[in-house]
């Protein structure tokens, strides 16, 4: 949990950074090929290649172009709609995809996650009381596909995680994990880029440079190292850990005339969501658990 929480401070500034220097100034699949780019040289040099199924590479590289690759194509588009904190607390829903991911393996459905979506939509609705637009709706729905693929992502490593060799280091496989984004970075640059939309300043380099060696490749490589070695709960729990942390940078440093009230108040209906989502959790656990005893009793 320890590298979790230290990836969750490194990933608050990334937010605002995106939203000040990158969103609407710098091309995002340009922004999106670049932070894959500098990640995947940096594990490039330590990738193990001989002796490696190529079921396991494919494997990584499946979850990288998902929760990598297309999760930032939704993600720096979400910028263009949304303003950072938004962005922030939509990204809420996260755990509870999640959750519905890990359901959908299992063959089985809970209804109460549909009750926290709804919650969540409520939250984003009281966050711009005025009349909303179209485009703020896109912007909620484009920051749900970054939840998916992100949600996607963890649950599929988590579940190829135990299949890893355990003679080879982590950070010696962890490049195929940055391989697999990076064709489909490429291919949505040249697809769908601007050219005339590249960096024209040293701060945006900069910044695209520390969004790419530390955000994604120190970032990316810690916290899913750290998703296998944790319960379902607690990785949940340590998704939306990112929310206050990422605000608090938001608020304090760029964005101190935020109207703080809306804010909090839309986000306390989401986050009232979840807690019921919790309580709810908690007491049919607490069931399960008469039930067995009562169960084992009688036998």
């Amino acid at each position: 949990m320890a590298i979790l929480a230290g990836v969750t401070l490194l990933w608050a500034f990334s937010f605002s950074l995106i939203g000040v220097y990158i969103s609407g100034q710098v091309d995002s699949t340009f922004a999106v090929l670049t932070r894959i780019t500098l990640a995947l040289m940096v594990f490039a040099p330590m990738m193990r290649f001989r002796g490696l199924d190529w079921r396991l590479a494919a494997g990584l590289m499946a979850v990288g172009a998902v929760e990598l690759g297309l999760m930032y194509v939704f993600f720096y588009q979400s910028f263009l709609w949304l303003s950072v904190p938004e962005v922030l607390l939509f990204t809420i829903l996260t755990p509870v995809y999640i959750a519905l991911l890990d359901d959908g393996l299992a063959r089985r459905f809970n209804p109460r996650f549909l009750f926290v979506a709804l919650g969540a939509v409520a939250g984003a609705a009281v966050i711009r009381y005025q009349p909303v637009s179209a485009d703020y709706w896109r912007g909620f729905l484009i920051v749900q596909g970054a939840n998916l693929c992100f949600a996607a992502g963890q649950v599929a490593y988590r579940r190829l995680a135990p299949g890893l060799p355990a003679d080879v280091p982590l950070y010696a496989l962890f490049g195929w994990f940055f391989a697999g984004a990076w064709p489909l970075a490429l291919l949505l640059f040249f697809w769908l880029g601007d050219a005339g939309q590249l960096p024209s300043s040293a701060t945006q380099w900069g910044v695209l440079a520390w969004l790419g060696l530390g955000a994604s490749g120190l970032g990316y490589y810690a916290w899913n190292h750290g998703a296998a070695r944790v319960d379902p709960g607690t990785l949940a729990v340590m998704n939306n850990a990112l929310i206050p942390a990422g605000l608090a940078v938001n608020l304090l440093i760029w964005n101190r005339d935020a109207d703080v009230v809306r804010l909090v108040a839309g986000a306390a209906i989401i986050a009232l969501a979840l807690l019921v989502n919790t309580l709810w959790a908690r007491r049919g656990a607490t069931q399960d658990a008469r039930e067995a005893a009562a169960s084992s009793t009688s036998s």
